[in-house]
């Protein structure tokens, strides 16, 4: 069986595609965490009970790696609300809905998936097809004039 020229392409292309794409695999985590306001805060062993007003919640869990946007969490589901802790900055520690209690979380710096954009991955997909057209375009042109 002969495979044309323009078959190869796209078959270079895909399995080129395929080295290029980031793949989402499991992952071992150092620790549990939340992400809230761009910053990440490890969960500690302590319980709080003087909590003040609800700040915010979860608004994606994984167990993969990745960079995730929003209030992440590698540990509580989506829905989980965060707390401020009376007489505590946000800046140092939140607290965490866990069951009927409240775990604290200590801010550890910002979280490195905030500067992730998922429009950058779409405009990056569009970019592949639009390339991709254009090359099958271009092979088939030639393959017309011969």
């Amino acid at each position: 069986m002969k495979v044309s020229k323009s078959h190869r392409l796209i078959l270079f292309m895909a399995i080129i595609c395929c080295f290029l794409l980031p793949s989402n695999k499991f992952a071992s985590w150092a620790y549990s965490f939340v992400v809230y306001e761009g910053d990440i805060y490890v969960i500690s062993d302590e319980y709080v009970t003087e909590i003040d007003k609800e700040i915010g919640h979860v608004t994606k869990y994984s167990d993969k790696e990745g960079t995730y946007y929003g209030n992440f969490s590698n540990t509580y589901k989506k829905g989980t609300k965060f707390f401020s802790i009376k007489g505590v900055s946000t800046d140092t520690a939140i607290a965490v809905e866990d069951g009927d209690k409240y775990r604290k979380a200590d801010r550890n710096g910002e979280y490195a998936g905030r500067k992730y954009n998922p429009l950058h991955l779409v405009l990056g997909g569009g970019i592949t097809i639009v390339i991709l057209s254009l090359l099958i375009f271009i092979v088939k042109k030639k393959i017309i004039r011969k």
